[in-house]
């Protein structure tokens, strides 16, 4: 059964057990709702989550964890002389998986049988070419280990699949029936449900802070692989980026940091003034009739795709400014070389950064008790002296937060750097030269067929955790500065 429809008949043996729990409770009562302990729905809440909850976590926790354990399975039978000199058991491994999902789709095209899919043999049949008619590209011939090690792994998933449906069908059955036995006129549903409901927000809650933990320590785990390849005092005090696969590389982060900042600083210098003062404007000065429309036509800049921005970098930002600033320009020196610069990046992204400033700097102004403005004014004050010296202070909390939320935006940028700044990395002042970010680099060391064994692949593990290191020492700062001004204007 696919797993989709396993979720379908789950939910309707849900709803099923809503109305059935609601209706057995109504009947020890006599119909009469007023003698019951709890509202009727929370005794069909009750028999509904029983018989879902428990199901579909298991069907989750299944779901992750049998592709882990098949792959452990499957790459034991696969002895060591089947894996070439110039590939590793995990490129054999996605040979394996690629072969089992063509049988697959055979099966269900009608092509194979279960049977023969089961029996294939490379010496009697051309397994590439069956997996070519069905759209799955093998790039050589499938050799009897590979077939071997892919039948067994159609084997288990069919095993795991079945086992799957089987246990979660119990479960959501065996809910069904121990929350329906339970339901009578004095038994305290609400209380339970409640009790359940709790758990699952402290379960969602948790999810996202577990999600934070995992990336960290995945992180964490390769980038000590990488520090144990590769020098650390280079990583982090060394002065050149030279990454070289065939032989030693230099990798520091300093130059793929002062990138990061100066492109990020750039973008700041655009995005907050404009951002500000339309968001001071829409708040304080616009009619509602503006405001309904400059404020959603200004949001539609955060919408719009960052290769989109890249491209408008490339094609417009940068000859423009290769015009201004470029042999023949309108000042008659070049200055800039080439359409990608530090300052061609960090205007675009300044660009889409606007909205990110704008649209929350207005809210946070909004927010602002109108008490403030009326007793400022009532004291005297003008419009821009109750803006600048009541209101901008009160939201000044808010509008940091803003701005650092801005900022770590700048810094995860990618698309926009690749395409507008260019992929040099160097120390350089002038904002009209080629420069790079960590980022970009990321990508480019993980781009290709990549070794998780070299230090030039397992360098981007630590320059990302060196990023989320950076984003939460901005985030620290945010904090103690809303804390400190929220003290003053509370």
């Amino acid at each position: 059964m696919p797993t989709i429809w396993l979720v379908v008949l789950l939910l309707a043996l849900a709803a099923a057990g809503f109305y059935w729990g609601r209706a057995r409770a109504l009947s020890s009562a006599g119909g009469d709702a007023r003698e019951l302990h709890s509202l009727p729905s929370y005794y069909g809440y009750h028999v509904a989550l029983a018989s879902f909850v428990p199901a579909i976590t298991v069907l989750v926790v299944w779901l992750l964890a049998q592709p882990l354990v098949i792959e452990n399975r499957v790459s034991s039978l696969i002895p060591a002389e089947a894996v070439p000199e110039s590939s590793t058991l995990g490129l054999v491994m996605s040979d394996v998986r690629r072969v089992a999902e063509g049988l697959d789709i055979a099966v269900e095209q009608g092509m194979l049988s279960r049977k023969e899919a089961r029996d294939m043999d490379t010496g009697t049949q051309d397994v590439r070419a069956l997996l070519g008619e069905v759209g799955v590209a093998v790039g050589e011939d499938v050799r009897p280990e590979i077939l071997s090690a892919a039948q067994a792994f159609r084997n288990l998933a069919a095993t795991g699949k079945t086992a799957m449906t089987v246990v979660v069908a119990l479960l959501a059955l065996g809910g069904f029936a121990w929350a329906y036995t339970r339901t009578h006129k004095d038994f305290r549903a609400r209380n339970v449900v409640e009790r359940g409901v709790l758990a699952l927000l402290i379960l969602a809650a948790s999810l996202a802070i577990l999600t934070t933990v995992g990336i960290v320590l995945s992180m964490l785990f390769e980038t000590r692989n990488f520090f144990t390849l590769h020098s650390w005092t280079d990583f982090f005090f060394g002065l050149t980026w030279a990454p070289n696969f065939r032989g030693d590389s230099e990798l520091s982060i300093l130059p793929l940091l002062w990138g990061t900042l100066y492109i990020s600083f750039i973008a700041l210098m655009v995005a907050v003034p404009v951002g500000l003062f339309a968001a001071i404007y829409l708040s304080e000065y616009a009619s509602g009739a503006v405001r309904a429309f400059a404020k959603p036509l200004l949001e539609i800049l955060a919408g719009i795709p960052t290769i989109v921005y890249g491209l408008f970098a490339l094609l417009t930002v940068g000859p423009a400014l290769v015009d201004l600033f470029g042999k023949g320009g309108l000042l008659g020196v070049e200055w800039m070389a080439g359409a990608t610069s530090v300052l061609t990046a960090g205007l675009v992204m300044g660009v889409m950064l606007i909205p990110f400033v704008s649209s929350l700097s207005d809210d946070i102004i909004n927010a602002v008790p109108q008490a403030m403005r009326d007793g400022s004014l009532g004291l005297g004050a003008t419009k821009s002296e109750t803006v600048r010296q009541v209101v901008m202070p009160a939201a000044l909390p808010g509008i940091v937060g803003a701005i650092l939320l801005a900022a770590s935006r700048a810094i995860g940028e990618t698309m926009i750097v690749v395409m507008g700044a260019g992929a040099i990395a160097k120390f350089s002042a002038n904002p009209l030269e080629s420069m790079t970010t960590i980022t970009t680099r990321i990508v480019s060391q993980l781009t290709g067929d990549t070794d998780f064994a070299s230090p030039e692949t397992l360098v981007a593990f630590a320059l990302g955790l060196s990023l989320f290191v950076l984003t939460l020492g901005l985030n620290v700062l945010a904090l103690y500065i809303v804390r400190k001004y929220r003290e003053q204007y509370d």
